[in-house]
């Protein structure tokens, strides 16, 4: 082992225990704080190419896992449901395991997976794969074809030029009401202007990951520009927010719920929208609440006419 792969597990340790202390003292805050820059620094280490990174292959693995573990107990303690998630005495069990790193050769004793393996799945794939998990009801959302070019998540687009007599509407996501929404992981939205059959009428967006989790709300703040005039949009279109987050268990990006605003509903001002069971049916035909309790996604509307 070279010294600076020695200085690295040293100061990992040292960071590990101190969240675990803070865990075990009922200082929540502080262990959130050093579970998520500790999660980050492991995920770096995980994702570098073979020849930038002093560990091997399958340590840099476990390495991964060990940051997914961090990020679920961080979860865990920002939701109000704490203990239905990842636990102290799970977290504890992944002492030895960094201690150890490097003669390690035991099976992870979690099911999750190192970042880098994550996959953001289509509409129809992910319905596929959850059906035996939960029960749907409804069809399965309708995937629009491929119209526009690939999108890098977290990359928004700036607002189109002005025309004379033209509308463009600015929608500034705040946050959404979530009865688990501490637990959430990597949370962010996906944005996108639909006709009345689901086909896209825009280029969809991805918000970046939420800035905070708190109590039941994931706040966002975020502006997204739609990229069509208003006065373009056809008759029955809406725009559609989907509530997106990662899954460790099923190794991938999952759809929780969906919003939408149709078109008699874009107004400058506030505005407060009701949540939908997934899967997402953009043709809004079979639609389910979320939930009876008062939760919702809170949107902020501004209009810009030359």
């Amino acid at each position: 082992m070279s010294d600076l792969a020695a200085k690295t597990l040293h100061k990992w340790n040292a960071s590990f225990r101190k969240g675990a202390d803070f865990d075990s003292w009922g200082q929540l805050v502080e262990a959130i704080d050093e579970y998520q820059i500790l999660a980050r620094q492991l995920q770096k280490e995980a994702q570098l190419p073979a020849n930038s990174s002093d560990f091997t292959e399958e340590q840099k693995k476990i390495i991964g896992k060990i940051a997914t573990c961090l990020e679920l107990r961080s979860a865990a303690l920002q939701s109000t449901q704490s203990q239905e998630g990842f636990q102290l005495e799970d977290i504890k069990k992944l002492e030895p395991i960094l201690d150890n790193l490097l003669t390690y050769n035991k099976e992870f004793p979690f099911d999750v997976q190192p970042v880098p393996l994550r996959r953001i799945l289509a509409p129809g794939e992910e319905e596929s794969l959850e059906m035996e998990e939960e029960e749907e009801g409804g069809g399965a959302g309708v995937c629009s074809p491929d119209a526009f070019p690939p999108r890098v998540p977290g990359t928004l687009l700036p607002r189109l030029p002005s025309e004379p007599g033209m509308t463009l509407l600015t929608i500034t996501i705040e946050k959404i009401g979530l009865k688990d929404a501490g637990q959430c992981i990597d949370p962010y939205m996906t944005v996108s202007v639909k006709d009345i059959n689901g086909i896209d009428l825009t280029p969809v967006q991805d918000t970046p990951m939420a800035s905070r989790k708190e109590d039941t709300y994931v706040h966002f703040n975020v502006e997204i520009e739609i990229q069509k005039h208003v006065e373009k949009l056809t008759k029955g279109a809406a725009i559609f927010f989907e509530f997106k987050h990662y899954k460790p268990k099923k190794r991938f990006t999952s759809t929780k719920c969906f919003a939408f605003m149709e078109m008699d509903e874009i107004k400058s001002g506030q505005i407060v929208i009701e949540l939908y069971k997934k899967p997402t049916d953009f043709k809004r035909k079979k639609l389910q609440l979320l939930t009876k309790k008062p939760l919702y996604l809170h949107l902020h509307q501004t209009l810009h006419k030359d």
